[in-house]
């Protein structure tokens, strides 16, 4: 059979050839022409019209030419049928039929943009249609992703791994030794400086920036410093024999402003109202 329709297909004029090829004559022959010359080739090639007004083969009610087809020989492959309403959206432009029909459109549509041949645009239509069609009969109960709640269980799975690796982490002496070096300093109010305490460990300072993080509850030098001078305030805070100066000072802030914006951004109260919320010594 000689099939002929309006040239530069999409959607219908692309269902439909592969239709008839897959499921009525594998041996039909698709002609595409402009729309004016559609009925005078018909008589010529003795191709029958389809999807052009006036013709058996077209929409009908809210159908399309898809429809059509499987109601006139009577195919019955519930596969097809739900191809059909997505055909049908994105066809007519309801792509609330079925959530595939706006995907449907948007790569036909795209794929007409790229090919100018009309028939190479049938050839890689026909693959398409080949698996939409092995979608809808094998895997639309398949998903692409998890369940939310495997996803879930995997993200917390994950995080379990990364703390058991963190734990598990050996700690290098080197870090031990910092660490020590570091809390000496922070009670006896010396300065710290990342240089000088590399040097005295004979580490280059680059070193030690970098991987400090991963043995200081991944923080940085900086804000590990930073969080045991705010532990370290609180437990002066405690005693009201400290004026806020005093803590500024023994915790080796620059002067009590400097002090009072970083104790808020690490707890969100100001030391004199945090203070009033701790048991007196």
């Amino acid at each position: 059979m000689n099939w002929i329709t309006r040239e530069r297909p999409k959607i219908d004029r692309i269902a439909c050839p592969w239709l008839i090829k897959r499921f009525i004559d594998p041996d039909a022959k698709i002609f595409y022409v402009p729309f004016d010359q559609v009925r005078i080739k018909a008589l010529e090639l003795d191709a029958t019209p389809f999807d052009i007004p006036d013709t058996e083969f077209t929409h009908y009610e809210d159908r399309c030419t898809f429809d059509f087809f499987l109601e006139r020989y009577e195919i019955e492959d519930p596969a097809l049928k739900d191809m059909a309403v997505i055909i049908r959206g994105a066809d007519t432009d309801d792509h609330s039929l079925a959530s595939q029909s706006s995907g449907l459109w948007a790569i036909s549509a795209g794929l007409a943009y790229n090919i100018n041949d009309d028939n190479d645009l049938l050839e890689k239509g026909m693959l398409i249609y080949d698996a939409l069609y092995s979608w809808a009969k094998h895997l639309q109960k398949q998903k692409h992703t998890q369940s939310p709640a495997e996803k879930l269980l995997l993200a917390v799975f994950n995080t379990y791994l990364d703390k058991q690796k963190s734990e598990n982490l050996k700690t290098p002496k080197w870090a031990k030794e910092l660490k020590a070096i570091i809390q000496d300093q922070i009670d006896t109010n010396l300065s710290l400086s990342l240089k000088e305490i590399s040097e005295g460990l004979q580490i280059h300072p680059s070193y030690v920036s970098r991987e400090f993080s991963k043995y200081f509850s991944n923080l940085s030098f900086g804000e590990y410093i930073r969080k045991l001078r705010i532990e370290k305030a609180i437990d002066l805070l405690a005693n009201q024999d400290h004026t806020l100066s005093e803590v500024a000072y023994l915790t080796g802030f620059s002067d009590q402003s400097h002090f009072n914006r970083i104790f808020k951004a690490h707890t969100g109260q100001n030391p004199s109202n945090f203070r009033k919320t701790l048991p007196k010594k």
